[in-house]
């Protein structure tokens, strides 16, 4: 139950953070601004509220004002800026502490993940095409914040499998996995997609990629990271770097790039057990930069192919060899 409320909690999130975007915030003096602040705020300080969160804790706190934060954003009657502030606090709080609350309670396994993370696109989207649906949001978030701390309360943690005796991890798997995001978000934010145009189209990749979030922890838990990897970013790279011009190959490319999302924080956890605030944050930090860098790029033909093929390379050889180097310290047994 825990699981599926901030699921949609995650949906409402950031949809409201969206709907904040371009409904009130829309018409404000210094919109681009605006927005980069609010990113920078949301993703790249979700490090820092990791390591916080792992000394605090109370995770249902967390997301209960995370919750309120983002609502009272959306609500308030306050200059263009501190609504981003407070939509862009609340929104990095959130997904720390709804990412803690679900790998504390996965057992181990990456199924959860990908269910909590995959509705966040959806609330993108949403947000984003129909700004009016934050007052729908916003009601059902404090009912969120209400009902999240006794339900969180109430669910025993499930604690990862024996791990006396293992070596230490070091940091050379979490900075590779860190890069690994970055670069990847490089070589798909390089990439346009010249038939993503109205709602239907912007909704339909919407799916796609909620699709292969939400299976890519499933399909991780039973052919394991590397083999999962394999089957994804390899027909991802060719289809993402040769065949975005058209919907169906772009949007397949979308759904096997998108399964391997959920596999990098399940082994950037399994390489931190003892921090998944900071595991979960680092992640997401890293993706911002990578995707700023890949927007500013303009590259076409073989520099372009070139581009997303190696950043997704680099990728999947992180995956490899985390894996490798995790199963021989005992971490995934």
């Amino acid at each position: 139950m825990l699981l599926f409320l901030n699921a949609l909690a995650h949906l409402l999130v950031d949809g409201l953070c969206a709907a904040t975007v371009f409904g009130p915030v829309r018409d404000a003096p210094g919109f681009t601004e605006l927005v980069l602040l609010y990113n920078t705020l949301a993703f790249s300080t979700q490090c820092l509220v990791g390591i916080a969160a792992d000394r605090i804790g109370r995770h249902g706190w967390g997301a209960a004002a995370a919750a309120i934060a983002v609502v009272l954003g959306f609500v308030l009657p306050v200059p263009a800026w501190l609504r981003i502030c407070l939509i862009g606090a609340g929104n990095s709080l959130f997904h720390v502490a709804g990412g803690v609350m679900t790998l504390e309670r996965s057992g181990g396994k990456a199924g959860p993940l990908g269910v909590f993370v995959a509705p966040g696109a959806v609330g993108l989207t949403l947000g984003t095409l129909w700004p009016q649906l934050g007052s729908l949001f916003a009601p059902l978030l404090v009912a969120f914040a209400v009902a999240v701390i006794p339900l969180e309360k109430a669910a025993p943690v499930k604690e990862l499998p024996e791990r006396r005796g293992e070596p230490p991890i070091g940091l050379a798997i979490p900075l590779l996995l860190t890069l690994a995001v970055a670069v990847r978000a490089v070589g798909g934010c390089a990439v346009s997609f010249p038939w993503k145009t109205g709602a239907l189209m912007a909704l339909l990749m919407t799916a796609f990629v909620f699709a292969g979030k939400t299976a890519g922890g499933f399909l991780c838990d039973r052919l394991g990271p590397g083999k999962t990897a394999l089957v994804s970013i390899v027909p991802a790279a060719v289809l993402i770097a040769f065949c975005s011009a058209w919907a169906v190959p772009a949007l397949a490319g979308q759904l096997l790039l998108n399964l391997t999302m959920p596999v990098t924080l399940w082994l950037l956890y399994r390489a931190m057990p003892d921090s998944p605030g900071f595991a979960f944050g680092l992640a997401a930090a890293a993706l911002w930069p990578g995707t700023i860098a890949g927007g500013l790029m303009h590259l076409t033909g073989p520099l372009l192919w070139l581009c997303v093929i190696v950043s997704f390379v680099f990728g999947l050889g992180a995956i490899l060899y985390a894996e490798k180097t995790l199963n021989r310290k005992g971490r995934l047994s």
